[in-house]
């Protein structure tokens, strides 16, 4: 049975698990700062997660490679995610940096179907894997391991995941701190290096030091106007997310207890879809159908042990 968000939000060993989980996704970044640019504000996060899901359904609906753009650009729109101009541009933008490109040989020449690449495959896989080795870590499961062992877990497995992140108010309308940064360009990675920072702590406190102590390294690792994020901050700041120990942007920053809460709900929502997703996919009846793998996965760059850290 799949975890709910209250299971997740309520786990005594949440925050730990998170910030094994934000360490990974840092990683990952370091890994490929363009490709998690590209997805570093939520609006565009959801734009590739609806690229990729039509992407696979149309992959496991036997309809051959490929997406038509003009499918996506109506998906974004409906799900009202963003405008088509948006998405178009976003498109053009996967393709110049090689994140997407046009099928080759494809028989409508007019259309011009797109599909992911194999760097962005991977990227996804091993954003999912992550995930699974959180909720495996909050009940002792095996859910990576089930993953990673079952060929065609990826396509079959990241639609449903899509779905249900597209059909949440609490994902798609985030509110205090959180929607702060969520909106701007590499908002999440900023939120994942605070809680990252974090050392092992009493829980109940008020004010915790993270691992920053620098607005322009931050910025300048993030490729971000360092004044466009001083002013990011300074609105944390006065909602008493966040502050400095001692002189502004020459001491450590803290952040408030009510922040780490905020969060671990926000990580408890989004690992509950996917839990919900997973339990769906790993059904006796439907593990049997699952699609082909895309060849690019069938060595994996994702182990269980280095999605759990270990």
């Amino acid at each position: 049975m799949a975890l709910t968000a209250d299971d997740i939000a309520g786990h005594r060993g949440l925050h730990s698990a998170i910030r094994q989980q934000c360490r990974l996704l840092q990683q990952t970044y370091d890994s490929n700062p363009r490709l998690a640019s590209v997805f570093g504000s939520q609006h565009r996060w959801l734009m590739g997660q609806v690229a990729l899901a039509l992407h696979f359904r149309s992959c496991s609906s036997g309809k051959g490679r490929g997406v038509n753009s003009a499918h996506v650009l109506d998906a974004v729109s409906r799900h009202g995610v963003a405008s088509r101009n948006t998405a178009d541009a976003f498109l053009k933008e996967m393709l110049k940096y090689g994140f997407a490109r046009y099928v080759p040989g494809a028989a409508d020449k007019r259309t011009r179907p797109l599909e992911p690449t194999e760097t962005s495959l991977e990227a996804i896989h091993g954003w999912i894997g992550i995930h699974l080795a959180t909720l495996d870590r909050l009940d002792h499961g095996r859910r990576l391991e089930m993953y990673l062992g079952t060929p065609g877990a990826l396509a079959a497995l990241h639609p449903g995941v899509a779905e249900g992140l597209l059909s949440s108010a609490r994902v798609r309308k985030p509110e205090r701190t959180f929607s702060l940064f969520t909106w701007l360009n590499n908002g999440g990675v900023i939120m994942d290096w605070l809680i990252a920072g974090i050392e092992e702590i009493d829980g109940k406190a008020e004010r915790v030091p993270t691992a920053v102590g620098s607005i322009a390294i931050m910025a300048q690792r993030l490729n971000l106007s360092r004044t466009h994020l001083s002013r990011k901050l300074r609105d944390a700041e006065a909602l008493g997310s966040i502050g400095w120990q001692g002189k502004r942007d020459e001491s450590v920053m803290w952040v408030s207890a009510g922040f780490r809460r905020e969060y671990a709900m926000a990580q408890a929502v989004k690992l509950a879809i996917i839990d919900a997703a997973f339990a769906e996919c790993f059904r006796p009846e439907a593990s049997e159908a699952m699609p082909a793998m895309p060849s690019v996965l069938s060595a994996s760059a994702v182990t269980p042990s280095e999605a759990r850290g270990l």
